[in-house]
């Protein structure tokens, strides 16, 4: 499968097509990340069908608190929109802030922020740092084909 997927990458790379690539395998169910050892995973029910390394926000310790805090939240959210014209490559957005995140905020007095996504980026991809304002990065090519698989209303589980 990952074979495949990278063969076509390569080809529209090459052949200077678009961004956007077809995915007919098996539905994407689940996406989990685990922040602490910067790894995202789409699933098929328990089947892991890839695995990605991530980059996070400038400050991944803990949960997403406040608007500019530099964390990338935890718990369980949605994929709830897509954006093809994103300044980060292609991206797709996650759910942040829900109600819980709203309502502690807001007891704080603060924003909770919100614009989460998982994303491409703008530089090379170092895997040794990380610098996102508390998304999600991945390589360009790796973001087409997360793109392409992971649909709208998949959920994410999103863990320290």
């Amino acid at each position: 499968m990952r074979f495949l997927l990278i063969a076509l990458l390569s080809l529209a790379v090459l052949s200077g097509c678009s961004r956007f690539i077809d995915y007919d395998g098996p539905e994407v169910t689940r996406v989990v990340v685990l922040k602490n050892e910067r790894l995202m995973f789409l699933y098929h029910g328990d089947e892991v069908l890839e695995t990605y390394e991530i980059e996070l926000g400038f400050a991944p310790e803990g949960h997403k608190l406040e608007e500019g805090d530099g964390r990338t939240p935890e718990g369980d959210y949605i994929i709830d929109r897509r954006n093809p014209n994103s300044q980060w490559y292609l991206s797709i957005g996650i759910s942040y802030p829900n109600e819980d995140d709203i309502a502690q905020a807001r007891a704080r007095g603060v924003s909770p922020g919100g614009d989460i996504f998982i994303h491409g980026t703008p530089r090379p991809f170092r895997r040794v740092d990380d610098w996102t304002v508390g998304c999600i990065a991945v390589t360009n090519a790796e973001m087409r084909q997360i793109y392409a698989m992971v649909q709208n209303g998949t959920p994410i589980s999103i863990y320290p």
